[in-house]
C-alpha cells in the first residue's frame, strides 16, 4: 500500500507542479479581467439573489431554488477540507499556506462564475426539474460528447468514491479520537445513514443540506469568533506571520515557500472547488430566470467556504501554535481547539466534522449521480453506483489518511484540467450572458434569459426563445 501511495503521490505532484497551479491562477486572473472582476463588483447582488424563489417549469413543477442549489454545492464544498484539509496544509506548508488558499479563492471566484453560468445555460430537464454540469456543456457547447463522458467518469470516481472516502476517513478519526468508538463500527453507521438519504433522490438531498449547512457553518463560525476575540491582541502578529511565511521571509517548515504554495492551492481547491467542475452540477439544478443569477450564487459559495470557514480553522490552528507539535489532519484541528477552549473541544469537533463531512458525502454523491445519467440513464448503473458509494464510505473509515488524500489530489487535478480547458473555450458565452444580465438590470428589470439572447447560441434545451414583435402581436 505504501508503494501505491508513493506512485500516486509522485504523479499528483507532477500534475500540480507543472500544470494546475499556473492554470488555476492564470485562468482565474483572465476570467476576472474579462468579467470586470464580477466576483467583487456583484457581491451585494449575490446575497440578494440567494433568496430568489424557484421558477415553475412549463409542466407545473417547482424547480430547486437558488438557496437549495447553493446549499447542495456548499454541502460538498464545506467538509473535511475546511477542518482537516486546512490543518494538513498548515502542518506541511506552514502558516503561509493560508495566503495561497485565500488567493485561489479570490481569483477562483471568477472561474466559478464562468462554469456555473455555463451549467445553467446548457442544463437539461429531468424528472426532478433540471440537471447539468461540465459534461453537459462539453457535449452541447463544444460538440464533444467524448470529452463529456471522460469528465463524467472522472468526477463520478473522484467525488462519489474517492472524496467520499476522504470524508468518512475524517469522520471516523474524529469520532474515534473523541469517543473511542471503533472505526469499522463508525464506517458501518455512516454507510447506513448515507444509504437512507441517497436512495431518496435530489429533492431529499436538497431538503437535508438546506438544514445541515447553515446550522453547522454558523455554530462553527461563532466558536471561531469567540476564540478570535479572546486572542485579539495576537492578531497583528498572526497576519505578519502568514504573509512572511507565504513568501519565504520566515521559514517555519522545511518545505519553505514551495510547500506553502503547493499545499495552500491544493487544499484551497479541494475545499472551495473553484474551477474544478463540481459545483456546476449543483448550479444546474436551480430554477432561475437567468443563468447569471446562479453563476453569482456559486461564486458566493467559494467565498463562504474559504474566506470564512477555512480561515476560521486556520486562525484557530495558528493562534494555538499546535501546528509545530507534529499533529496532522483533523487531530491537529482538535488539538488547536482544545488549546483554546478546553478538552471538550474534541467532542465538539467530532460533532462538527460529522455534520460537515456527512453533508459533503450527500453532495458528492449527487455529482456522481447526475454524471452517470449523462453517460446512460440506467437504473442498474445507478444502483451499482450507490452500492459503490456505500462501500467507499466504509473503506474510507478504516484506511490510512495518506492513501485517501493521495487519490483525492490526483483525481481532483485531472478533473480540473479537463474542466478548465472547456470553460476557457466557452467563456465568451458566459460573458455574453453576464452582459445581457447587466443590460437588463440597468433598465430596472428582473433579468430573464432566452435561448436567442446570445446570437448563434446552440444546443439549448431549457430556455424558451424570446418572442419577436410579430409573435407578440399575434398573441
Amino acid at each position: 500500500m505504501d508503494f501505491f501511495t508513493s506512485i500516486i503521490g509522485s504523479i499528483s505532484d507532477i500534475v500540480w507542479s507543472y500544470i494546475l497551479i499556473a492554470g488555476l491562477i492564470g485562468l482565474g486572473l483572465y476570467f476576472s479581467i474579462r468579467s470586470n472582476f464580477v466576483q467583487f463588483r456583484y457581491l451585494g447582488e449575490m446575497f440578494r439573489l440567494l433568496f430568489d424563489k424557484a421558477s415553475i417549469t412549463a409542466d407545473g413543477k417547482k424547480g430547486i431554488s437558488s438557496f437549495q442549489a447553493f446549499t447542495i454545492s456548499t454541502a460538498s464544498r464545506v467538509g473535511t477540507g475546511n477542518l482537516a484539509g486546512v490543518a494538513t496544509a498548515i502542518a506541511a506548508g506552514g502558516p503561509g499556506a493560508v495566503f495561497w488558499m485565500w488567493l485561489i479563492a479570490l481569483v477562483g471566484g471568477a472561474s466559478s462564475f464562468i462554469e456555473s453560468t455555463l451549467a445553467q445555460i446548457y442544463k437539461v430537464k429531468d424528472k426532478d426539474g433540471f440537471r447539468g454540469g461540465p459534461a453537459y456543456y462539453m457535449e452541447k457547447g463544444l460538440n464533444a460528447r467524448w470529452m463529456g463522458i471522460l469528465f463524467a467518469i472522472i468526477i463520478t470516481f473522484c467525488f462519489g468514491l474517492v472524496f467520499n472516502s476522504v470524508q468518512s476517513n475524517t469522520i471516523s478519526i474524529a469520532v474515534n479520537e473523541a469517543y473511542g468508538l471503533n472505526r469499522t463500527t463508525i464506517g458501518l453507521i455512516l454507510a447506513a445513514l448515507t444509504a437512507l438519504i441517497i436512495f431518496g433522490g435530489i429533492k431529499r438531498i436538497a431538503q437535508v443540506t438546506q438544514i445541515f449547512v447553515p446550522v453547522m457553518a454558523i455554530l462553527y463560525l461563532l466558536l471561531a469568533f469567540f476564540v478570535l476575540i479572546k486572542n485579539i491582541g495576537l492578531l497583528p502578529d498572526m497576519f505578519v506571520l502568514i504573509f512572511e511565511s507565504a513568501f519565504g521571509l520566515r521559514e517555519v517548515v522545511s518545505g519553505g515557500v514551495g510547500a506553502a504554495i503547493m499545499m495552500g492551492i491544493k487544499r484551497g481547491l479541494f475545499s472551495n472547488e473553484a474551477g474544478m467542475g463540481s459545483a456546476p452540477n449543483a448550479a444546474a439544478t436551480a430554477g432561475v430566470s437567468h443563468p447569471t443569477k446562479q453563476g453569482l450564487i456559486q461564486t458566493l459559495g467559494v467565498f463562504t467556504d474559504t474566506l470564512l470557514i477555512c480561515t476560521a480553522t486556520a486562525f484557530l490552528i495558528i493562534l494555538s501554535d499546535q501546528y509545530t507539535a507534529g499533529s496532522d489532519g483533523i487531530r491537529l484541528t482538535q488539538d488547536a481547539l482544545a488549546y483554546h477552549v478546553g478538552d471538550w473541544a474534541s467532542l465538539f469537533i467530532a460533532v462538527a466534522i460529522f455534520l460537515f463531512a456527512f453533508s459533503s458525502i450527500i453532495g458528492n454523491y449527487y455529482y456522481g449521480e447526475t454524471n452517470i445519467e449523462f453517460i446512460k440513464n440506467s437504473r442498474v448503473s445507478l444502483f451499482i453506483y450507490r452500492l459503490a458509494v456505500i462501500g467507499m464510505v466504509i473503506f474510507g473509515a478504516v484506511v490510512k489518511l495518506d492513501v485517501v488524500w493521495s487519490l483525492a489530489d490526483l483525481s481532483m487535478g485531472i478533473m480540473a484540467i479537463i474542466n478548465l480547458i472547456a470553460i476557457t473555450l466557452l467563456a465568451p458565452i458566459a460573458l455574453a450572458a453576464l452582459k445581457d444580465y447587466r443590460a437588463q438590470k440597468k433598465l430596472g428589470k428582473d433579468p430573464v434569459f432566452y435561448s436567442n439572447s446570445i446570437k448563434g447560441l446552440k444546443g439549448i434545451e431549457c430556455w424558451d426563445e424570446k418572442p419577436t414583435e410579430e409573435k407578440r402581436e399575434s398573441l
